[in-house]
């Protein structure tokens, strides 16, 4: 009901669904990456490339907030959603470029885990993303909120169990420095998610 009332040169809706796209790229690499348990030089490059093509999505969304007169939602909405995407890309460019940067080389069993948690999280802000177009898929948009905040509670169980783990099982200091902050930052993913979910929500609300 909103389309014909926006401009015919920008829908921000396809643009969301180009953004949430590079994040579900992300989070499928990343799965990789802790699968294999290494960041080469080519895959660090893959990561950042998505990330900026996120970067660039995002700007231009915001830019057409800015002289857009007519809004498909809040415009504060709008911008919120925007934020939110590009800060779990951000998130996942981070940590990888961590991973490297710490030259941690071996498969580690709970970045797996929150590699599962991650992507599953990640398609289902996607499935709300691609549905906001129409609020008769309300059901399906909310039913994937409640997932995304489903598996930040998983994921925040995850997290303490593997501090607790790491904290009395590895002995050299440094090891536990860095993988402690990865894995804050693994979980930190899930709670972005998690707050994209809540925006999502607030524009059902809204437009209900």
């Amino acid at each position: 009901m909103f389309r014909k009332f926006l401009p015919h040169d920008f829908n921000f809706f396809d643009f969301f669904n180009k953004e949430v796209d590079y994040v579900v790229q992300a989070a499928k690499l990343f799965n990789e990456i802790v699968k294999k348990g290494e960041v080469d030089q080519e895959t660090r490059e893959k990561m950042r490339t998505i990330e900026h093509e996120g970067d660039k999505i995002a700007y231009q969304i915001i830019d057409h907030l800015n002289k857009t007169f007519i809004t498909p939602f809040d415009r504060e909405d709008i911008h919120a959603l925007a934020k939110k995407l590009d800060d779990v890309n951000d998130m996942l460019n981070t940590i990888v470029s961590r991973l490297r940067i710490y030259k941690i080389k071996n498969v580690d069993e709970i970045l797996i885990e929150f590699g599962k948690l991650i992507e599953e999280s990640v398609n289902s802000l996607a499935c709300a993303i691609n549905h906001l177009n129409n609020m008769k898929n309300a059901n399906i948009i909310l039913s994937s909120c409640l997932n995304m905040n489903r598996l930040e509670s998983e994921a925040d169980k995850l997290r303490d169990r593997a501090l607790e783990d790491l904290l009395s099982k590895e002995k050299d200091p440094i090891e536990v420095i860095k993988r402690k902050e990865i894995y804050q930052d693994a979980e930190t993913v899930l709670d972005i998610c998690k707050a994209t979910a809540h925006v999502i929500e607030s524009i059902l609300v809204k437009q209900a």
